[in-house]
């Protein structure tokens, strides 16, 4: 079964039957839910709901569907097109909509698409409010508009008012940014970031040559920007001639770097360097906020650092951008985000973002005056390793994470986190264990000041936990 249902929306595999796949039955069932609940929570509203999509093969079809159920409760679609997905949260307020629906499966392969939901703040749901939406497709219980009271549907580019409002920000300094002449390779894994990229490059002054920049959804690697996926654009690198190399995912909302030398900046440090240059360009300021930070358990410590470094205080919050911007908003942080590269800027939106990610960084490598290599070095060094534990459908993982919890609570040196699995924290690394939502597993997150010793504690936890099983 490759459907899978959860309080952000919808995504699975095209094709199949009805119930374990993304089908027109299901995208009907789904998007009628969620326009109910729309008119529930906003019986005032303008009527109208923003439908944005990525370069998906099945992106159009999809959308087809999506827009015709819209109109058959009632509701004025604004088809804005192939677009990003923080340009689709921004059109949601531009337009003055009562909501917004993204399809795009972000990093997924090319065979699978979503419908992610959006509140009329261009927001993703909370957990309450899309656990309602789930409650009332399993029910089916909503009503379709009579033919005098069908929706109109028009189309509208945001394109430009997106990177108009990136420009406007305060500290994207685009004459620092022209003024160093940067030379930037773009992978843009034959998605909507082909389309946008070279618009907002060209606003900033930068010279640009893409790679996989048909807008097509052929995507010609894994969609995932990480370092195994990235060969190609590393390998351009290496062969000279470029400041940076910029990859983005299919829906542009996830930002890695890549060093002049072909080497991964990682994408870890993507916020943190933000950060960096936000807390640093703000504590000028001697009336400025409280220089509070925020990224999910599962990210890098660095991010923590470099806030401690500023006077500010960083938060954690659970694994999940929805969780990540209430945790913002309750501490009021100035930026915030996830280490898979999601930076989110209050100033801009509450969404991850990666034109923003790639104004501000530039913003940054600009006046640093320095190599993307020689300034990765300046930031603390650490390690992720990734590890999991398959377990069987019967057993208790609830259970084996309070028994892990249990056991390091009242030990000295560490600090135990459970608003999100449970996150072991000890003083030089940690260790962040989570149930996976889809399958029965413990995903096993671990950081060091090497990947040696992040494997070697995440692998010692794990021994702990099998000796339970």
């Amino acid at each position: 079964m490759s459907l899978i249902k959860s309080i952000s929306g919808i995504r699975g595999t095209i094709g199949g039957q009805a119930g374990d796949t993304l089908n027109p039955l299901d995208i009907v069932k789904f998007t009628s839910a969620y326009a109910t609940f729309i008119r529930k929570s906003n019986p005032q509203g303008s009527g109208k709901i923003v439908v944005g999509r990525d370069a998906r093969i099945s992106g159009e079809m999809v959308k087809n569907v999506v827009c015709g159920t819209l109109m058959g409760m009632g509701y004025d679609v604004v088809n804005i097109g192939l677009a990003s997905t923080p340009t689709t949260e921004l059109a949601v307020t531009m337009a003055g909509a009562d909501g917004g629906i993204i399809i795009t499966a972000s990093h997924n392969p090319r065979h699978w698409n979503a419908l992610k939901l959006l509140n009329n703040k261009g927001e993703f749901l909370t957990a309450a409010d899309g656990g309602e939406v789930l409650a009332i497709a399993e029910a089916e219980a909503f009503e379709y508009a009579d033919v005098d009271h069908l929706g109109k549907y028009s189309e509208e580019s945001f394109d430009e008012r997106h990177i108009d409002a990136v420009m406007n920000l305060k500290l994207v300094d685009a004459e620092a940014i022209k003024k160093a002449g940067f030379k930037v390779a773009v992978d843009s894994i034959n998605s909507v970031g082909g389309l946008i990229l070279p618009a907002l490059l060209d606003r900033l002054g930068v010279e640009h040559t893409f790679l996989n920049g048909e807008v097509n959804g052929d995507f010609q690697h894994n969609p995932e920007p990480l370092e195994k996926n990235l060969t190609g654009i590393m390998d351009t690198l290496k062969k000279g001639g470029y400041d940076l190399g910029i990859v983005v995912d299919p829906d542009v909302d996830r930002l890695a770097f890549i060093c002049e030398d072909g080497k991964m900046y990682g994408e870890e440090y993507t916020l943190v360097s933000v950060a960096d240059y936000i807390l640093s360009e703000m504590q000028k300021d001697s009336n400025h906020p409280a220089l509070n930070t925020v990224s999910n358990l599962s990210s890098t410590r660095a991010l923590r650092d470099v806030t401690e470094k500023y006077g500010g205080t960083y938060t954690a919050a659970a694994v999940g951008e929805v969780n990540v911007t209430t945790k913002m908003k309750e501490v009021g942080a100035v930026i915030g985000g996830e280490g898979n590269g999601g930076v989110i800027y209050p100033d801009s939106h509450y969404g991850r973002d990666a034109l923003v990610g790639i104004a501000l960084f530039l913003s940054l490598l600009a006046k640093k005056g320095q190599k993307v290599s020689e300034l990765r070095k300046t930031y603390p060094e650490y390690f992720i390793a990734k590890n999991r534990i398959d377990l069987t459908p019967e057993t208790d993982v609830d259970a084996i994470l309070a028994s892990v919890k249990a056991k390091y609570e009242k030990e000295p040196d560490v600090t135990v986190n459970d608003i999100d699995g449970v996150k072991l924290d000890f003083p030089d690394k940690w260790v962040h264990l989570r149930k996976s939502n889809t399958e029965p597993i413990i995903r096993v997150y671990s950081e060091a000041h090497s990947m040696a010793e992040a494997d070697e504690i995440g692998k010692a936890i794990m021994d702990i936990v099998y000796a339970m099983v």
